[in-house]
């Protein structure tokens, strides 16, 4: 079988390996659609958990191909030959403080199919069964979503109350169109997308009832006090999706005095930015970190089989798994690239 190999960062190759078997607990899964997102940049340099030799590839959907023994999917449910299935790709240990607490997101020894196991930018993957979820049904072209869709339901529960919150969300990529459909389903009364172009703005109100807005992000400042002023006011929540470290040093500008700004989107790991302490004290502001999840796809998925999650259009580029290079290179640089998939 084929799959992206990384040895070192920033070198791969799309080579053959040997391929597994399933053993007890565990089911071989034939790649059909595996999306490509801001995190594969980082894995690629090295960042974000990533252990070497490496396979990305964390947003997957495809087939069941074999089952070992005593399988049973991430709801306990069986599973069959020529299912169409997602992968949950985060696992926690089960043993350490946090998993004990009931934060298993925070554990020690958290791993990440795509990071620290290998992923699915290949032919196959073998998975532990309980990570594997049923998506008979539903449109691959949606079902690609699936984790991404999951670790915003996970902020979706740490950021309750929305009832009534406006909310602006900065980055209009798939994961800020993901966020403005939550946030809506989740009782938010306003939600304002910003991002610089144009054309993912209008997918995006095409899909949600949300306000929009351009911005220029030479001018962070500039943009920021344009959105207050013709909102007439800041935001009860802020949430950053761009992971742009001159964009997050200035969410402030846009929070209510008590308002909770929210670090969404992946910064590289060298960046550093400076904010006020007195401020933070003075206003009451919360600061907070979502990373990811690890019990949260079923949510996802009953959000996606009752309608109230669409993608439809954000997907605007394809690739044959032979082509990773090309689509590493859209994903970094083409302005015209929304989503991105690796399809088999």
């Amino acid at each position: 079988m084929r799959a992206v190999v990384y040895d070192v960062p920033g070198s791969f190759d799309v080579r053959e390996v040997q391929m597994s078997h399933p053993g007890p607990g565990s089911v071989l899964v034939r790649m059909t659609m595996a999306g490509m997102c801001g995190t594969d940049l980082h894995l690629h340099d090295g960042q974000f958990l990533a252990t070497f030799p490496l396979t990305p590839g964390h947003e997957t959907v495809g087939v069941v191909e074999e089952i070992g023994g005593g399988s049973v999917d991430g709801q306990g449910h069986p599973l069959a030959v020529g299912q169409q299935v997602v992968i949950n790709p985060n696992s926690s240990c089960g043993a350490c403080a946090y998993c004990a607490e009931g934060h298993p997101w925070l554990c020690d020894d958290f791993a990440g199919i795509g990071s620290s196991t290998p992923g699915g930018f290949a032919d196959y993957l073998v998975v532990p069964s309980r990570q594997v979820f049923d998506a008979t049904g539903l449109d691959p072209d949606l079902a690609v979503f699936a984790e991404p869709s999951a670790c915003i339901a996970h902020l979706m529960d740490r950021l309750q109350p929305l009832e009534g919150c406006a909310v602006v969300v900065l980055g209009a990529g798939p994961t800020g169109v993901l966020l403005t459909q939550f946030l809506r389903l989740h009782g938010a009364g306003g939600v304002v997308l910003a991002d610089p172009n144009p054309a993912k703005l209008q997918t995006a109100s095409d899909l949600c009832d949300i306000e929009t807005v351009v911005v220029d992000r030479a001018d962070v400042v500039g943009s920021f006090d344009a959105i207050l002023a013709g909102r007439g006011g800041a935001f009860d929540v802020v949430i950053d999706a761009t992971g742009r470290a001159s964009v997050i040093q200035e969410l402030p500008r846009l929070a209510r005095n008590g308002g909770r700004i929210v670090y969404y989107g992946v910064a590289d790991e060298a960046d550093v930015i400076t904010i006020s302490p007195f401020e933070v004290f003075r206003r009451e502001l919360t600061v907070m970190g979502s990373f990811t999840e690890v019990e949260s796809f079923p949510d996802a998925l009953a959000a996606f089989r009752a309608g109230a999650i669409r993608m439809d259009g954000v997907i605007t580029h394809r690739f044959a798994l032979e082509r990773y290079g090309e689509a590493l290179d859209s994903l970094r640089s083409d302005r015209s690239a929304h989503k991105i998939v690796i399809q088999g």
